[in-house]
């Protein structure tokens, strides 16, 4: 189990490390009393006991929201050590000057704001959680940081504790039908020989071995495979650095049977053999009518 606690100072980027961390599949509670967040542990953890919520990434969000609740989080996080779970603590701060920007920017009400101004609200807000910072196991100042920078600082945060930190998922599709509307990598192998127009191959798909023996046969094929798998290899690295959640990787032929199927099956092997967490979908690859007779009389 891996757990985040994430707090912090009003304005300081909670709720953009919220959706950063659901992209990177926290399941995410957001304004808990801390009371209540040993016996969630607790549930979470029975689930990975086979009780059909197996959930492994926990992040739960405490604020000054909690405000009557605060005092109990010494006693949660003393509940949550004792049931050998390991934790961290991230408190988001910002100067005050900034979370006076910030907040006149949004026109958002600060929860303290109530009867005094926004200096002393913030003011109040600090003292009251300088008890909670004080137990942080990470701070991240976001002052004078971009949102790329939060996600790069709660990426390393993340690493640090083994974590893979991004899908990448693998289509073989036909140009004829258009692009994927989600490809971020287009791989285009309409260079490649063309089994379509030998009779005896026509009819298969890139996962048959005779269409495999045919295209190893030609030097162009491992060469290009070679290429791309060198060139994700190590993109995908900054790609997790950027804060990329999913990665798509499109390959393409002609129809989206032959070529692009075969290629498409090599990535996802090679990326998986290299240790990414890598899914795969064959969009076309029976798109043709003549292809779903075929599979109808084999049926």
């Amino acid at each position: 189990m891996d757990v985040i606690i994430l707090t912090g100072m009003s304005g300081a980027g909670k709720s953009q490390a919220v959706h950063f961390l659901e992209d990177q599949g926290y399941f995410c509670i957001d304004n808990l009393p801390p009371m209540v967040l040993p016996e969630l542990v607790r549930t979470f953890l029975k689930g990975q006991g086979g009780e059909g919520y197996a959930i492994n990434r926990l992040a739960f969000v405490v604020d000054i929201r909690s405000s009557e609740f605060l005092k109990g989080f010494g006693k949660a996080i003393a509940e949550i050590k004792a049931l050998e779970c390991p934790y961290r603590i991230v408190f988001l701060e910002a100067n005050d000057q900034v979370l006076v920007s910030r907040y006149r920017q949004t026109r958002r009400k600060h929860p303290l704001s109530d009867g005094v101004s926004l200096v002393e609200a913030i003011e109040k807000e600090r003292a009251l959680m300088r008890g909670i910072r004080a137990r942080a196991t990470h701070v991240i100042d976001t002052s004078m940081m971009a949102l790329s920078g939060l996600r790069e600082e709660l990426m390393h945060i993340i690493e640090a504790e083994g974590s893979s930190t991004m899908d990448i998922h693998i289509e073989s599709f036909g140009f004829k039908y258009g692009l994927p509307g989600d490809c971020d990598v287009s791989c285009d192998v309409r260079f490649l020989p063309n089994p379509f127009y030998i009779p005896e191959l026509k009819m298969l798909c890139g996962k048959d071995q005779p269409i495999i023996d045919f295209l190893e046969e030609h030097e162009e094929t491992e060469k290009y495979y070679e290429k791309i798998m060198d060139l994700l290899c190590f993109s995908i690295p900054y790609y997790i650095r950027e804060g990329k959640a999913r990665l798509s990787v499109g390959v393409g032929c002609t129809g989206g049977r032959h070529r692009s199927v075969y290629v498409a099956e090599r990535l996802y092997e090679g990326l998986k053999a290299a240790g990414y967490r890598v899914s795969i979908h064959h969009r076309d690859i029976e798109k043709d009518p003549r292809y779903q007779r075929t599979e109808e009389k084999k049926a």
